[in-house]
C-alpha cells in the first residue's frame, strides 16, 4: 500500500497534519471505541494526535493534555488501554488492534 495516504474522519481535528511519510503502511487501532487509523512506525503518541486534538484528560482539572518532552522524562504522556496496564504514548509504538482509551476506565458512564 505504498502511498497510502490517511485522513482522520470529519467529526475529528487532529492535532498534528502528516505532511511526510505518507507511504507506511496503516495500522488499525481503535481509541475510546472509535476505529482510527495510523502508519507503522508511529508512536502511540503520534497516532492519537494524527486522529485527536488530544491525548487525554488531566487527572486533577479539565485541562486536556497532549504530551510534553516527547522523549519519556515527563510523565505527561501516560495513557490507558482498555485492557491491561497504561502506556507511555511518547516511546511505545502503536500495534495493529491496540485499544486505548483518553480517559480512566472509571470515568466511563
Amino acid at each position: 500500500m505504498s502511498g497510502t495516504v490517511f485522513a482522520a474522519p470529519p467529526e475529528t481535528s487532529g492535532r498534528l497534519v502528516r505532511l511526510v511519510e505518507t507511504g507506511r503502511e496503516p495500522v488499525r487501532f481503535v481509541l475510546d471505541g472509535v476505529e482510527r487509523m495510523a502508519l507503522a512506525g508511529d508512536t502511540v503518541l503520534t497516532a492519537i494526535l494524527a486522529n485527536a486534538p488530544a491525548l487525554r484528560q488531566a487527572e486533577f482539572g479539565p485541562e486536556r493534555r497532549a504530551g510534553f518532552c516527547l522523549m519519556g522524562a515527563c510523565q505527561d504522556c501516560w495513557i490507558w488501554q482498555e485492557q491491561g496496564p497504561r502506556l507511555r504514548a511518547c516511546s511505545t509504538p502503536v500495534a495493529d488492534g491496540m485499544r486505548l482509551l483518553t480517559r480512566t476506565r472509571e470515568d466511563w458512564p
